[in-house]
């Protein structure tokens, strides 16, 4: 089984001579399918530099990324921009909605981004945001949602062109405990449904348990912080190689 997103000796330098930061060192990561992986680390441990690396919004200096196989920095400006709107699903922290726009046409920006238009695009966004149970909430406004549900609208908007990687920056930031608890458990069940990749970097410790494994990203180094990480992320691997094959 092909990893969705490999992440290949990737570091990140910000800045030049004396007054460089190296913001992220010798970074290697593969995602599965239907593997759930938190990131932790404090904030400016580097965890949304690294989310934008393997999103491809941000350059790394040395290393290389692979979404399905593609070299993504190898890629022309156009290339990158089509892989990343099919191919990887953003969620943030601060929801990033329009609240001029109506709950479902929030999704649809996304389908149309890609090409996707008219009714096929109103269709698909109903699809997702039924997905992420929010089909009563089609014609609301983003602003008279609560935090929990704006978190679902922009799962759904991640979802709506179907990627197989989701990457999810803060996605319990803005929300207590039990909502966030409910959000990132939609996150599982998409991973584990639809055979998706989800990565989350967080500082929120209260949701290690959802994890398959749960990296620290430290001076600019991820380790594994799984108890019995290799054992156990093995053996999850086996087991999803039967499910996902085929």
């Amino acid at each position: 089984m092909n990893p969705l997103l490999r992440v290949q000796d990737v570091s990140k330098v910000f800045g030049d001579g004396s007054a460089s930061v190296n913001a992220l060192s010798h970074i290697n990561l593969e995602v599965y399918p239907g593997d759930v992986i938190l990131i932790l680390g404090p904030s400016g441990s580097g965890k949304t530099t690294l989310l934008s690396i393997m999103g491809g919004l941000l350059h790394p200096t040395s290393g290389k990324v692979y979404v399905n196989s593609h070299d993504i920095y190898q890629l022309s400006d156009q290339e990158l921009s089509r892989l990343r709107s099919r191919e990887i699903g953003f969620v943030f922290q601060s929801f990033n909605l329009l609240n001029f726009l109506s709950v479902r046409k929030n999704v649809e920006v996304m389908l149309n981004l890609a090409g996707v238009g008219g009714r096929k695009a109103r269709e698909r966004a109903s699809e997702v945001l039924s997905q992420v149970r929010l089909d009563h909430r089609l014609d609301f406004s983003p602003k008279n949602l609560s935090g929990g549900e704006r978190q679902r609208v922009s799962i759904a908007r991640a979802l709506a062109n179907n990627p197989k990687i989701i990457l999810a920056d803060e996605p319990t930031g803005n929300l207590d405990s039990t909502v966030g608890r409910v959000v990132v458990e939609i996150l599982v069940r998409l991973a584990r449904e639809g055979g998706r990749g989800v990565v989350i970097v967080t500082h929120d410790s209260r949701i290690l348990d959802i994890a398959d494994r749960v990296l620290q990203l430290s001076d600019g180094t991820l380790v594994d912080g799984t108890p019995n990480g290799a054992y156990e992320t093995s053996l999850r691997l086996a087991q999803r190689a039967g499910a996902y094959n085929g």
